[in-house]
């Protein structure tokens, strides 16, 4: 696959491959490719593995653009819009390995629905906590 043009929106990235095939990821998987300035996005090089942006330290496969889930959903897709949290902490008060968290929230592995639900029902509890707060 080569890459004949590449674009961005405010949430995706996309690419034109030299046969014609458009296709986008979600810019959720690429915290500092999101964060970047436009020049930063635009400086750029690439060969037949993979993008690097040296100035912000960021490489994508291109392979990533075949996967199944361009677009974080579920639990991946919260821990993504919300860095501030330590997932290794939320993982640990669970006690649950954080490498497994990881792979839940990098969408290597899938939590069954019973842990996918462990796993909202302790965030509630965090924000309850954090709600009851009183200085």
């Amino acid at each position: 696959m080569k890459i004949q043009k590449l674009w961005f929106t405010d949430e995706k990235i996309f690419i034109l491959t030299d046969d014609g095939q458009e296709f986008w990821q979600s810019l959720l998987w690429y915290p500092r490719l999101k964060r970047a300035t436009e020049e930063q996005r635009m400086k750029y090089e690439y060969d037949e593995i993979g993008i690097r942006w040296e100035e912000i330290d960021e490489d994508m496969s291109l392979e990533s653009f075949l996967y199944d889930n361009p677009e974080p959903a579920g639990i991946p897709r919260f821990f993504l819009l919300h860095p501030e949290l330590n997932v290794s902490a939320v993982a640990r008060r669970m006690g649950m390995k954080q490498s497994l968290m990881a792979a839940y929230i990098n969408g290597t592995k899938k939590p069954s629905s019973l842990r996918e639900n462990e796993i909202i029902n302790t965030i509630r509890q965090i924000g309850k906590e954090l709600v009851a707060v009183r200085l």
